[in-house]
């Protein structure tokens, strides 16, 4: 099964080591031709195309590179120690002294090693690279461009957007990189990526970006760059960078069937990198507004039923269709309703729930947000208050000192709106899973949003706080205190999920 791997961490026991490149020239284009697209016959949208496309150039990036590369960074994140077999190959001891038959090597303690990639924001030493490259490090250190070490400080991290910001203490200045503007990057478009895979530093690789606004399923605010550029484990946290030397992404996840690149790559766009630094840096955490709403793509199906017309180009129409409305929440006392459309954020248009979560994420809690709803066939405008998103993980910790681990799970009582839109029988009882969180035990054991928790082990759940206590003693109960079954329900079947919180780490190979 093909499976999306963030490509970051190269778990090593050994030191690898490498060098990256210097210079300040800037990159210059290299041979132009003009390429002829034009087939008899063949049409677009009505309208033939023109016989030449436009010329395109192959560039060269020598000057690109040498003018990045001293702003690029190794970093190493050690995480403990392991037991480890001190053993040779094929059942060698050390120094190539055969082991008799039966005799077991003894085993020796040796740290845990991750390495990543970041780049310099600053030149006062400060660090952007992916939150699983520094995940549950007990020491940091950056390697910059000259070779030399660092310790770093961990000033801050966002898992639901997998960024994190560290800072190093150098007694002089040093080289960055800015952040460019993702929303003006094109599918085709030349770029870089720049980092550590496989351990060697200073690793340059080049294509162009495929795609954007990729929803890979890595948290509630997907909106990744895809690059075919080759990256590898050790890139992540790498900048991705475009022919004027300016940051556009961060080299964050890979599709990776056989452990490598295979040419499908995504990238953090700079413009949600630009916002999430800025809060790290400023209070080492991010917050973001809050409306209170459960929401759905528009099906045509959908489309039909609530008398929305086609767009002036005739595509279908768009927007978040409103499912449930927390009660007490931004969205409540503003007077949205279950079944509503919402078509617009201040301005910006809607186009599925995931827009609309990122858009109302970047408005600051406190602020108010104009919001372009559809109510009954009829356009409104409504202004919402935010708050600040909530945790979006389920209390299971039965109280203070309590040691239980997070399942990731956020859950809430099912309303007669949810159950009506998930087509509940009136006897279905338990809490609705109104979010998961990326990398959890629940996420790992492929929990989702919306389905229905009904039963902890063998035990029926009425509600919410009857399932986190549930949870709390079965994994009290469970021996080991880190294996648990739950009941859910999900399109009418119901299932039992086994977590296991032993393995829940962040999901990362490499």
């Amino acid at each position: 099964m093909t499976r999306l791997t963030p490509p970051a961490r190269k778990l090593r026991k050994t030191v690898l080591f490498g060098l990256l490149l210097a210079g300040t020239a800037l990159g210059t284009w290299g041979i132009t031709t003009r390429v002829q697209a034009q087939q008899p016959g063949v049409t677009e949208g009505g309208n033939a195309l023109n016989n030449a496309a436009p010329r395109v150039g192959l560039p060269d990036f020598s000057g690109l590179v040498k003018y990045v590369s001293p702003a690029v960074v190794s970093i190493t994140s050690k995480m403990g120690m392991t037991e480890t077999a001190n053993e040779g190959p094929q059942g060698m001891m050390p120094f190539g002294i055969p082991g008799f038959p039966g005799m077991m090597p003894q085993q020796h303690p040796r740290p845990m090693e991750a390495r990543g990639s970041g780049f310099l924001i600053d030149a006062n030493g400060t660090i952007v690279t992916n939150n699983h490259v520094i995940k549950g490090a007990r020491s940091i250190t950056v390697t910059l461009a000259d070779g030399a070490d660092y310790p770093a400080k961990l000033i801050g991290h966002d898992p639901r957007t997998d960024l994190a910001v560290l800072r190093i203490k150098v007694p002089h200045k040093l080289n960055y990189l800015q952040l460019g503007d993702s929303s003006k990057v094109e599918p085709g478009q030349w770029i870089i990526a720049v980092g550590n895979p496989f351990g060697l530093g200073g690793t340059v690789t080049a294509g162009i970006v495929s795609a954007r606004g990729r929803d890979i399923g890595a948290g509630p605010y997907d909106d990744f760059l895809q690059i075919d550029a080759p990256i590898n484990p050790g890139n992540s946290g790498g900048p991705l960078i475009t022919q004027d030397g300016k940051v556009v992404g961060v080299n964050s996840a890979i599709i990776s069937p056989g452990g490598g690149s295979v040419g499908i790559g995504f990238a953090i766009p700079s413009n949600t990198v630009r916002t999430v630094v800025a809060q790290l840096e400023k209070t080492g955490h991010v917050t973001r507004g809050y409306l209170g709403v459960a929401a759905q793509p528009i099906r045509p199906d959908m489309a039909v039923a609530l008398h929305m017309k086609k767009n002036p180009d005739g595509s279908p129409p768009k927007g978040a269709l409103v499912a449930s409305v927390e009660p007490d929440s931004p969205a409540a006392k503003a007077g949205v309703q279950p079944g509503d459309v919402i078509l617009q954020v201040n301005g910006e248009k809607i186009g599925n729930p995931r827009d609309l979560a990122v858009d109302i994420s970047n408005v600051a809690p406190g602020s108010y947000a104009t919001l372009k709803v559809l109510h009954n066939g009829e356009v409104q405008a409504i202004t919402a208050k935010l708050s600040n998103l909530p945790d979006q993980s389920a209390d299971t910790s039965g109280g203070p000192g309590n040691s239980t681990p997070d399942i990731g799970l956020a859950l809430q009582e099912i309303t007669p709106e949810m159950r009506q839109q998930l087509n509940l029988p009136p006897h279905v009882k338990g809490a609705m899973i109104s979010a998961v969180e990326p990398g959890s035990p629940a996420d790992l054991a492929g929990i989702q949003q919306g389905d229905v928790l009904v039963g902890v082990g063998t035990k029926p759940v009425d509600g919410p706080d009857q399932a986190a206590h549930a949870i709390h003693k079965a994994l009290a109960e469970s021996g080991d205190g880190h294996s648990l079954a739950l009941r859910i329900m999900r399109n009418g079947e119901t299932a039992f999920v086994a977590l296991d919180l032993n393995g829940s780490g962040n999901g990362n190979n490499g």
